[in-house]
């Protein structure tokens, strides 16, 4: 079972250790740590003790996107609401296909920034969006407190209830990298048949995003899908159109 942490840049090491305490109290062991502002193992380790085998296995990375090519699953936890729409869980709910798909793949739990949460940018890389119920008179939740609520929910039902059993399919599910590839090629096809003549772009693609992320691809059908956008460009091509 792979299920990975994910901070985009965090900003205090403190909070960083609180999420690898939580790590060790509800048994996960990979984190990417994507542009923190600071960063200092030992140090660390002196506020989350015992945690030593978490942080030999950290990995850096300099983009969120190459801290999230290889996922199956993108799950991004957010306390602000979004006029983009979004599929927006629970952490109760979240779970368990969480628990299924890393199974297939790694499957990532997305945490923004402490001041800022997650941008729309990095909201569209999301699968879902989880939220967590609060006081609305004061909803937002410390960075360390956030991932502990997700992370007791997956060991609940990760210990309590047997995972979901992924369904049966001829290929494994598309990373996020191929997932990608087939919405570039996919804006790039609707481009060339100017589609976005009388439409924002942006606003288009963010809910063909949605689509997509509400419909788990294998690795199979993205690539159908991403060569069926390369046929339509090159059919345009050999017409003169483009």
């Amino acid at each position: 079972m792979s299920l990975i942490v994910v901070l985009h840049e965090p900003q205090d090491l403190v909070n960083i250790a609180g999420v690898v305490r939580g790590m060790k109290n509800f048994g996960l062991r990979d984190l990417r740590v994507v542009q923190p502002a600071e960063y200092e193992p030992r140090r660390i380790e002196g506020i989350a003790h015992k945690t030593g085998d978490i942080l030999k296995r950290v990995a850096h990375y300099e983009t969120l996107d190459a801290a999230l090519a290889d996922c199956v699953l993108i799950v991004g936890f957010t306390a602000r609401g979004r006029t983009a729409k979004h599929n927006v869980l629970r952490p109760r709910e979240a779970a368990p296909e969480m628990l299924a798909m890393a199974e297939s793949g790694p499957v990532a739990l997305v945490f923004g920034r402490e001041d800022k949460g997650l941008s729309n940018e990095a909201l569209d890389r999301c699968h879902r969006a989880v939220t967590i119920p609060t006081n609305p008179a004061h909803g937002s939740l410390n960075l360390a407190q956030a991932f502990c609520v997700a992370a007791y929910e997956l060991f609940v039902q990760r210990d309590t209830q047997p995972a979901l059993k992924p369904p049966r399919k001829t290929a494994p599910p598309a990373t996020q990298d191929e997932l990608e590839q087939l919405l570039a090629a996919g804006a790039d096809t609707l481009d060339a048949v100017e589609f976005f003549k009388s439409r924002n772009p942006a606003v288009v693609m963010r809910t063909v995003r949605s689509v997509v992320h509400r419909t788990p691809l294998d690795r199979r059908e993205a690539k159908l899908l991403t060569a069926m956008c390369f046929e339509v460009l090159r059919f345009l091509e050999r017409k003169g159109v483009r």
